[in-house]
């Protein structure tokens, strides 16, 4: 047989086993519950909601004139995506070591099954809120629809990464669920949701820049709100990010594989 045949019968097989965790991710986590498969993006179209409201309602509007609602939405929608990633990929091995007996499900599988969940029900989420937000006249249309639909695929990128990491690792010490957890919800206020770079000193600039998740909020916004706003941002240096730890989580993943006995 020759390689090409045989890389595409492969990955025919890796998109099967794939789409099958998925439905079986789906079934599990919303089947059984009140409106089911909806929830998948209800729960981060209804955080993103209850954030915008009460921005709304105290009239926050961070030192500038722009958009309440939608300088919420772009913000809080983009943390949703790589935090709920690798929220559901710490210890996701655990529940699912039954299925480590079929001889075609691998430790990767689960994770990118995980990760595509999240990030299909972030996206459309997002989509939802702009649309029905744009239709009640509570936003306006991206200024740049091609630039926020790439930068909204780094983001994933970088969720993926990011996950593939944090999920390698949860399975070594329940101390690191834990761990990551609580870096969560630090890295939140510092994400770039709540601000822009540019409304802060030029040092807190540099500090901020570090993060790589800043970049990934910065491009959005830039993208979605174009000439009125300062974004921010390197590619390059987010690129840089999302190339390392994809390589790291596929290393660690890898090695993870190996370590798994099947109950």
């Amino acid at each position: 047989m020759t390689p090409t045949p045989s890389l595409f019968r492969s990955l025919q097989i890796q998109l099967r086993v794939i789409g099958a965790l998925l439905m079986r991710e789906v079934l599990t986590r919303y089947g059984r519950h009140n409106i089911g498969f909806l929830w998948l993006f209800l729960e981060p179209m209804l955080f993103t909601l209850g954030v915008t409201a009460l921005w709304t309602a105290t009239k926050s509007t961070h030192g500038v004139q722009l958009p309440i609602v939608a300088f919420a939405v772009t913000g809080y929608s983009t943390v949703l995506v790589w935090r709920n990633s690798a929220n559901r990929c710490c210890t996701a091995i655990t529940p699912n070591l039954a299925l480590m007996y079929h001889r075609n499900v691998r430790v990767l599988d689960i994770f990118l099954a995980r990760v595509a969940l999240e990030i299909a029900g972030a996206t459309i989420s997002f989509i939802a809120l702009c649309a029905v937000f744009i239709a009640a006249g509570w936003m306006d249309l991206p200024h740049d629809f091609l630039g926020l639909a790439a930068s909204w695929a780094l983001i994933a990128w970088f969720a993926l990464g990011l996950s593939l990491v944090i999920g390698a690792i949860s399975e070594r010490s329940e101390m690191v669920e834990r761990l990551w957890h609580t870096t969560a919800y630090l890295l939140f206020p510092i994400s770039g949701a709540v601000f822009m770079v540019d409304w802060l000193p030029a040092r807190a600039q540099e500090l901020v820049l570090l993060i790589p998740m800043v970049h990934g909020a910065e491009m959005v916004r830039g993208s979605y709100f174009g000439p009125s706003v300062k974004a921010h941002y390197d590619i390059g240096y987010l690129v840089a990010w999302c190339l390392s730890l994809t390589l790291l989580g596929l290393a660690l993943v890898r090695e993870t594989g190996r370590r798994v006995i099947p109950e």
